[in-house]
């Protein structure tokens, strides 16, 4: 039998939640929402988080641009997103919401710019 303690982070109440795992069933206490017991097994099972970082921008009224991925991607990719992010150089002028980085390592998840940036 598995047990983890976790903070839901699904919504500004940070439930705390207990998941149990026995015989391959998963078992969450502590949530307030159906949102709270889907986040617990998730995390258990197949942890994911959403990016946020920065861009390298070119004739931009700024050096760099806010981005973040517009899903989740499996946690132990991680890393490996920030390096392509790294590896990504956008020209002005930006839009946000613009796709700068389409499919990050093949997870179906796009890069998407958080702010509008125009040019020089």
């Amino acid at each position: 039998m598995m047990k983890r303690e976790l903070i839901c982070i699904v919504c500004p109440q940070g439930c705390h939640l207990t998941v149990t795992e026995e015989n391959g069933s998963y078992k969450v206490t502590g949530n307030t929402c159906k949102r709270g017991e889907v986040y617990g097994v998730k995390e258990v099972t197949a942890p994911r988080r959403v990016i946020t970082s920065t861009m390298k921008l070119q004739g931009g009224r700024l050096p760099r641009v806010p981005v973040k991925t517009n899903g989740d991607i499996p946690k132990e990719l991680i890393f490996q997103c920030m390096e392509e992010i790294d590896h990504v150089t956008v020209t002005a002028p930006v839009k946000a919401g613009q796709v700068v980085l389409p499919n990050v390592l093949g997870t179906g998840v796009d890069v998407v710019a958080t702010r509008t940036m125009g040019m020089v």
